[in-house]
């Protein structure tokens, strides 16, 4: 269908049956219980970070309003913060999407609705009037409109490569920035370039009697011998080196022959980001040469993407594989080794002994910490986040024009004009309200006790 620009912009609906912490909390059933206290808390803190981890309440509303029906690959949670900065493997410096566990095909203004929606989020948050926070979200969806029609005139092949070059972006933006923000983004810049394995392990490791081990910090990070405290720690050891196995079986000849140079240390539990706090995620500590030497690869539990619930089905034999496919279609230069396996699910008593395998899930695998860097939207100026929030528009065009349906897109939003920016940023400013209220809903919850909440620095 041809959604008018009023419709574009319509909604989102709320009803009285819609009672956003139920269909929230419903995802917790399939997550690591002694960890759901951590998502409840994290997403306490700020209507933005209730925002991030809301991403199914978003789904939920975004499907109960009429679409183009123009439908393309989505990242599915296409929120400023998940946009970031990384090492391609040409090691330059590139700034795109960074989180696809919500990727799916879809109707492509649901990814410009979440990106705009967290634009005006965010600027409320961080003091912003609502004047101010809906210009943030059109100027977003004007970067979006107008980098989609450029890319839709390019070539095939132009389009698939055409990316954001931070050092570019720098120059061009640059002079428009206050002095402190522009030292600010190189910092980031610089932090982000020595954000790898080398640094990762700085962090999170130790060295104990010469040999490298992954620190003990529960509940956000706990080696996988502590997790399973009365297995011998051989069986702990080879259940990981077993789903490594998985992994490298289905990886490129050239790729396995890389990580053949390295050693399997140890592995860990590692509590991430806000919405996927619960799913289960480990990091695998590899070695070189020696103990400097270090590669990190984080395995993360792959579920069904929010959005499938509200698009037609599309057949995916692992979720793992969905995400890695949704990554390398939407990215101008994709971590080289990404994979994904299904593994055995262990299952432990109350003293964390290992029972044996009790189900299988999927995994996505990727390098941690490749040079990764992103930028910390809570407290920034409206000014320098709507410049911010122009440069994710643009990105997220990119990704979009990288599918057959940029032409069909570009000529919708042509169509529309300036239309289509107001549509979307009434749409944002609606929403943030509503993200609000569901906010202190959510926050009332946890103060009653109706859900539980952990203590988190």
């Amino acid at each position: 269908m041809t959604l008018t620009a009023h419709e574009l912009g319509s909604g989102p609906v709320h009803t009285q049956e819609r009672d956003p912490v139920s269909i929230l909390v419903a995802q917790d059933r399939n997550r690591l219980q002694d960890l759901i206290p951590v998502r409840h808390q994290r997403m306490a803190v700020t209507p933005f970070t209730f925002f991030r981890g809301a991403a199914a309440l978003m789904a939920a509303d975004l499907a109960s309003v009429p679409h183009s029906g123009i439908r393309t690959q989505l990242c599915g949670d296409a929120h400023l913060s998940n946009f970031g900065l990384f090492l391609s493997p040409e090691r330059q410096m590139v700034f795109d999407l960074n989180d696809f566990d919500e990727a799916y095909p879809g109707p492509f203004e649901w990814d410009v609705k979440r990106l705009a929606a967290s634009m005006a989020v965010a600027a409320r948050a961080n003091g912003a009037d609502d004047r101010d926070a809906r210009r943030a979200a059109r100027r977003a969806a004007r970067a979006y409109r107008r980098t989609i029609i450029t890319s839709a005139q390019q070539s095939v092949l132009d389009c698939w490569y055409d990316k954001v070059d931070v050092d570019k972006v720098l120059a061009e933006i640059g002079d428009l920035l206050d002095t402190t923000a522009s030292r600010n983004m190189r910092k980031i810049l610089k932090k982000a370039r020595h954000r790898n394995s080398e640094q990762a392990l700085a962090k999170l490791c130790v060295v104990e009697d010469g040999r490298l081990r992954i620190k003990n910090d529960p509940p956000l990070l706990i080696p996988a011998e502590e997790v399973f405290v009365r297995a011998p720690a051989a069986y702990v050891h080879e259940m990981f080196a077993e789903r490594f196995e998985r992994y490298r079986a289905g990886i490129a000849p050239h790729l396995g022959t890389l990580l053949d140079q390295y050693t399997f240390v140890e592995a860990a539990r590692k509590v991430v980001g806000v919405g996927s706090v619960g799913t289960r995620c480990w990091i695998m500590l590899f070695v070189g040469k020696e103990n400097g030497d270090p590669l990190f690869l984080q395995l993360k539990e792959a579920q069904e993407s929010v959005l499938a619930p509200y698009v037609d089905p599309v057949d995916f034999d692992n979720q793992g594989r969905r995400v890695v496919i949704g990554q390398q279609l939407m990215q101008a230069s994709s971590d080289v080794l990404l994979g994904w396996l299904r593994g055995p699910v262990y299952a432990s008593d109350d003293r964390g002994v290992a029972r044996g395998a009790a189900g299988e899930s999927d995994f996505y695998v990727r390098q941690l910490r490749d040079g990764k860097g992103s930028v910390v939207v809570e407290g920034m100026p409206v000014d320098r986040l709507s410049l911010y929030g122009e440069l994710c528009g643009t990105v997220l065009a990119q990704a979009h024009a990288r599918t057959a349906a940029r032409g069909e897109i570009a000529d919708y939003v042509d169509g529309l004009g300036k239309s289509f920016d107001r549509a979307i940023a009434d749409w944002s400013l609606r929403y943030a309200e509503l993200n609000d209220a569901d906010h202190a809903k959510w926050v009332e919850a946890v103060s009653t006790g109706a859900i539980s909440a952990a203590a988190m620095d």
